[in-house]
């Protein structure tokens, strides 16, 4: 299971400044997939070996002071419910404000490990003012400045501290079912699709956007299929509209998207795919998990004969480059294709785990490339003399040869579509690397 940590705290406390310090050191070097859009507001960042994602809860700066304070409020409590470890960064030039004193408030009644770190400490005599946080009930403060990453190390022992082990239990068997999670922007029918699939009424289904509070887990085991299905968390009831939408529904999504193999992405027919979807979909791929795109209420589309052609092109445009994904048309509604979902699922997710022999690569591969070799670049010729699949728990490929800095990446995509064509990884991302020999 993933640990997470939230940086809660008010604006220009430096709160991004520490989110792309932990994350972005990594984020660069990480994110080789092409075509992903970096996310402001989440990443991945490690210490001592412990990987942990990390949300930074500055959603969106907003004009009136009351709204604000409400959206400081939203953001406090989005982090209690997703985080496994919570940062609350204070000023030290500023000292107490009424927020932190609303938003400490808030923290000491949760449950949940809070970290306070005193932010903008660059000098001896403000480790001195530093004391006064202690009146936050907060317990130590850490003097860090995140501008000069002064003190962010011991801010980070103390965070990972309280991060769990990534625990395997005993029972491995269970460990090993493919975990399939429903997600989706609100109201588009992920509930209705895990009720159909479980015949039972397991998850309230009401047509107010938001009704399922939590994730929940189910194991089916039925029809000769045996895996986890989570619905996931809609988005809490709207108490006004005016909130960004998408920062909450995808942030609700980072969680079960982390502790799955394959998301199933919902979207509803009438509406196409908007950027919420998009977004959704981008942390699926950056977080390297299969995908079946599911296009619920197709019984409400008025048909033509090219009509699931025509439909099929746009969604393939819009998440390009990536587009060996499968992608289905139901009506959860009628049980319309709604076990082909469960089928392709599963297909996806062994496809995520399969390996290929690396003489099967190599016979297959070269051949290939040697038709189709890489553009020469500045009169050097580039050879790739042999391939491997790596090691990893999703499929990844070392290509080796001797000047790996000079491939380019339309032949990466290249390379890429051969080997999704001679072999099944529909469904998943997948990572070339390019090695010298």
């Amino acid at each position: 299971m993933g640990n997470i940590l939230a940086i809660v705290g008010r604006p220009n406390v430096g709160k991004s400044t520490l989110f792309n310090r932990l994350v972005g050191m990594r984020q660069a070097i990480v994110d080789e997939m092409s075509g992903v859009t970096r996310d402001r507001h989440y990443g991945k960042s490690d210490w001592n070996g412990k990987e942990f994602s990390v949300i930074d809860t500055g959603g969106y700066a907003i004009n009136t002071d009351d709204i604000f304070e409400t959206e400081i409020r939203k953001q406090v409590h989005l982090a209690i419910d997703e985080a496994d470890v919570i940062v609350f960064m204070v000023d030290v030039t500023t000292g107490i404000t009424d927020f932190d004193d609303t938003v400490a408030a808030i923290l000491r009644r949760e449950n949940k490990k809070v970290v306070l770190a005193v932010n903008k400490v660059d000098n001896s005599d403000r480790i001195f003012d530093s004391h006064e946080f202690y009146k936050l009930g907060l317990g130590k403060p850490y003097c860090v400045s995140s501008i000069s990453g002064s003190g962010t190390g011991d801010l980070l022992d103390e965070i990972v501290k309280h991060f769990s082990e990534n625990t395997n239990t005993d029972n491995e068997e269970i460990d090993a079912l493919p975990r399939i999670a429903v997600v989706g922007k609100p109201n588009v029918g992920k509930s209705s699709l895990t009720n159909a699939l479980l015949d039972e009424e397991r998850n309230i289904v009401t047509p107010v956007a938001g009704t399922t509070r939590d994730s929940i887990e189910t194991r089916y085991n039925k029809f000769g299929f045996d895996f986890f299905l989570t619905d996931t968390a809609g988005l809490r009831k709207k108490n006004r509209v005016t909130e960004d939408l998408e920062f909450y529904s995808v942030m609700r999504s980072v969680r079960s998207i982390e502790n799955s193999d394959v998301c199933i992405l919902m979207m509803e027919a009438l509406q196409g795919v908007e950027s919420q979807d998009m977004s959704i979909y981008n942390l699926i791929i950056k977080n390297k998990k299969g995908c079946v795109i599911v296009i619920n209420k197709w019984d409400l589309v008025e048909k033509e004969t090219n009509t699931m052609r025509d439909y099929k092109k746009k969604i393939l445009d819009r998440i390009a480059p990536f587009t060996d994904v499968p992608i289905i048309f139901v009506s959860v509604l009628n049980k319309l294709r709604i076990y082909d979902v469960l089928q392709t699922a599963i297909k996806v997710a062994e496809n995520r785990k399969r390996k290929i022999a690396t003489r099967q690569l190599n016979d297959t591969m070269l051949p290939l490339i040697e038709d189709t070799p890489p553009p020469a670049i500045k009169g050097k010729y580039i050879k790739v003399k042999y391939i491997t699949q790596l090691a990893s728990p999703t499929p990844a490929f070392a290509f080796f040869c001797n000047l790996p800095q000079y491939i380019k990446e339309p032949y990466k995509r290249f390379l890429e579509n051969r080997l999704r064509e001679n072999f099944e990884f529909t469904g998943c991302p997948i990572q070339l690397f390019f090695r010298q020999k």
